[in-house]
């Protein structure tokens, strides 16, 4: 299959809208109507609890990792195309064709992607990354946007290439605008209250 077929593919498993549909489905509710408005993990665990919240974060994550999976063992390719194909996934969760080009803000299937491109490590560093600059930052797009730089410099040591690089910035470009109301907002360290 072509390069173009498989990353059109990956853009259409990045489209489906996870968290609308078994919110509707299961919960019998509009997610997109709880928290910030988005169709992600985060707003089903307002609207209906961790579990299907957790499902979700998970099932958006994969919808990252497979196309990448199929796109290299059935489709053998790497590289810059290879990369396209991820970039793809997270164009899809961020502008679904199925919700009218809105979508949700493309941090699981952030890290599906990586976990496809890069190996596991990779995801284990993103996520402790992620997770110290949440505890860290109040703002939570400053927070993702600081644990993206943080893996770029991860990236960066371990030697990848610059294909894979390319798509660390694709992925950026598209997260931050995803998060650009956070992001005009000024990043803040986040202070607990006794």
């Amino acid at each position: 299959m072509s390069v173009l077929l498989w990353t059109a593919i990956g853009y259409l498993c990045g489209s489906m809208p996870f968290a609308v549909c078994l919110g509707r489905f299961l919960l019998g509710k509009e997610i997109r109507r709880y928290g910030d408005g988005n169709p992600g993990g985060t707003n089903v665990i307002r609207a209906g609890g961790k579990v299907l919240g957790l499902a979700v974060i998970f099932l958006d994550g994969l919808k990252g990792l497979l196309p990448l999976y199929a796109a290299h063992t059935l489709g053998d390719l790497g590289g810059w195309s290879l990369g396209a194909v991820a970039l793809a996934a997270v164009a899809g969760h961020a502008f679904s064709i199925f919700l009218r080009f809105q979508g949700g803000k493309a941090v699981a299937v952030t890290f599906g992607i990586w976990a496809g491109l890069t190996g596991w490590s990779t995801l284990f560093v993103l996520g402790a990354l992620l997770i110290v600059a949440y505890l860290v930052l109040s703002v939570d797009g400053w927070a993702v946007i600081v644990a993206l730089c943080g893996l770029l410099v991860y990236l960066v040591v371990t030697g990848s290439p610059l294909a894979v690089l390319t798509v660390w910035l694709g992925n950026v470009l598209i997260v931050a605008w995803k998060h650009r109301y956070d992001l005009a907002k000024r990043p803040r360290v986040r202070t607990f209250n006794r």
